[in-house]
């Protein structure tokens, strides 16, 4: 572990073992308390270290601070955004392992050894020999996604205002709720972040640049049955979990999570629940393609209106709400932005891995708000599960590509003005 980073590894231990878990029946922002709790702890440590204009927006629980700039002419304002809650798996008393020098093919116990990860069932470990990584103990999430990213750029903060020689303009740091239950960008005040351009660290392992995403819709169905007497069942009933496994088989067999890869969409059913008088299925619609992704949405609806007309009203109502766009959209328009990234890593010997995303990022919402915001890797593997793990080294070369980037803002537009 590099000693020019010597608080990156105690400051994620101290972050995981916080929960954090946001709450997605919950009405308020934040959804949990506890990620009011956490917020606050971050202001705290920030404004002791040094950061200015540390403050929680009341208006969307974004905990948002300033590094000054210290150079004498203007430059780009950079954000760097990470968010703070967990996923959907159990966060509660997470305990963290550190494995020194991992030898990248022995299986690593987890906690009482009921669980492992094991390179023949994850393979990328092998890319982990001589490496010191931190894992869960089985039972819970670790929550390197995105606590991994908090601890980078807070570290990365703490550097730089020790650091006065390292030149840099202004740096705007913002941190956020509920981005795992997808809310928590949605309430993104572009006015008080005020960057020019900003990178979500919330990415996975070595080199990820991420600025191609999912179009994502959620499709909600409520199938309304006729519930009588199996006895007189014939040309009375209406089983409503027949009608929801009929409109499921209508839909592309194979575009489905489980069968596509790349940039194929899908629709995932992830949520069937009732009886033969109700059924409410929920959907995930994905296509990193706009217009594919309009005619998914399209299907869907003729599929329901197929399965009411064959019926005296109609049984099936179906909601789509959108829930994010492809940031290539706007991301498109602003290469630069992505270039800047690729340069830093380039400057880093990191080969960067770019990839259409399947998925979003926070990064997909505030884009289309119009502050270009591609996902930087922040070094997690095996995301939202007890096999969540993360490499130290990993995490400390996202903390280099983070000042690569701010020390480049400040050379290339001199170099620009001086043109």
């Amino acid at each position: 572990m590099s000693e020019k980073f010597e608080n990156l590894l105690p400051r994620f231990l101290k972050y995981v073992k916080v929960e954090t878990r946001s709450n997605p029946d919950s009405e308020t922002i934040p959804s949990s308390p506890k990620e009011t709790a956490f917020l606050k702890q971050l202001a705290a440590e920030l404004k002791t270290i040094g950061a200015d204009n540390v403050h929680i927006n009341p208006k969307n629980s974004y905990l948002v601070a300033t590094i000054p700039s210290n150079v004498d002419r203007q430059v780009p304002v950079i954000g760097f955004l990470a968010h703070v809650d967990t996923a959907d798996f159990n966060a509660k008393n997470v305990r963290p392992q550190v494995v020194e020098n991992y030898d990248g093919h022995s299986p690593i116990s987890l906690g009482d050894g009921t669980y492992q990860l094991a390179p023949e069932e994850f393979p990328a470990l092998k890319n982990y020999a001589g490496q010191t990584l931190v894992t869960t103990d089985g039972t819970t999430l670790l929550g390197a996604d995105d606590k991994s990213g908090v601890a980078e750029i807070m570290t990365m903060a703490e550097y730089l205002l020790a650091h006065p020689e390292i030149k840099h303009g202004e740096i705007r740091l913002g941190f956020s709720p509920d981005e795992e239950i997808g809310t928590g960008a949605d309430h993104f005040d572009t006015a008080d972040f005020a960057a020019d351009f900003a990178y979500t660290v919330d990415g996975g392992p070595l080199g990820e640049l991420e600025y191609e995403t999912f179009n994502a819709a959620e499709a909600k169905l409520t199938i309304s049955g006729k519930n009588v007497h199996t006895a007189v069942a014939k040309g009375t009933m209406i089983n409503a979990i027949q009608l929801g496994i009929d409109f499921h088989n209508l839909l592309p067999e194979h575009d489905r999570a489980e069968k596509t890869e790349g940039r194929e969409g899908f629709f995932h059913l992830y949520q069937f629940d009732g009886g033969v008088d109700e059924v409410t299925m929920t959907y995930l619609i994905r296509d990193h393609d706009r217009q594919k992704f309009e005619s998914r949405k399209a299907l869907m609806k003729q599929l329901a209106k197929q399965i009411n007309d064959q019926f005296d009203q109609p049984r099936i109502q179906l909601t789509i709400t959108d829930q994010y766009y492809n940031m290539r959209e706007v991301l498109a328009k602003h290469m630069d932005v992505v270039e800047l990234a690729k340069q830093a890593m380039d400057d880093l010997n990191i080969k960067p891995v770019i990839y259409p995303v399947r998925g979003g990022t926070d990064g997909s919402t505030i884009s289309f708000m119009g502050l270009p915001t591609p996902n930087l890797f922040a070094g997690g593997e095996n995301m939202h599960s007890r096999f969540e793990y993360v490499s130290v080294q990993t995490m400390e070369k996202a903390l280099a590509v983070l000042l690569k980037i701010v020390q480049l803002n400040v050379t290339n537009n001199l170099t620009a003005n001086n043109n």
